[in-house]
């Protein structure tokens, strides 16, 4: 329990800047891509659309999937919090809203990967149903 209480915070913050990371690596990604892509280069749809949405799934898994691994530090946090409080024997009102508070940060860290992840992944589906429609006119 104390390699938790000691490094949770890091193995968190961790994963979820990771997370951001990759999310930010692959939208970059897609728009040079999209900035330099020609529908001549393909010989049929599938092939173009299977590069339009080449890491989209990255995304989609990193913005659905970074509030769960916010939520597992809370909770995690949470433990800690109690465990510290078993131990104790006493009950501390305000040691326990601090180990809370703390706790929480998890979760608000997670929510600040997925948010703009998830608007990011809506933006380039977006950009890609726009460009997979350009087929037509080939």
């Amino acid at each position: 329990m104390e390699f938790l209480k000691a490094y949770i915070d890091y193995i968190i913050i961790g994963i979820l800047a990771l997370m951001a990371f990759m999310a930010i690596w692959c939208v970059i990604e897609r728009l040079l891509f999209f900035r330099k892509i020609n529908i001549n280069d393909y010989q049929n749809r599938e092939d173009y659309d299977n590069a339009l949405s080449e890491n989209l799934t990255t995304i989609y898994i990193i913005y659905s999937n970074a509030p769960y691994i916010g939520l597992l530090g809370t909770v995690v946090g949470i433990m800690v919090v109690f465990y510290d409080m078993g131990l104790s024997g006493n009950i501390d009102v305000k040691s326990i809203v601090i180990g809370l508070s703390l706790a929480l940060k998890a979760t608000a860290l997670g929510l600040l990967v997925a948010i703009p992840a998830l608007m990011a992944y809506n933006a380039l589906l977006r950009k890609v149903a726009v460009l997979s429609s350009k087929w037509k006119e080939k």
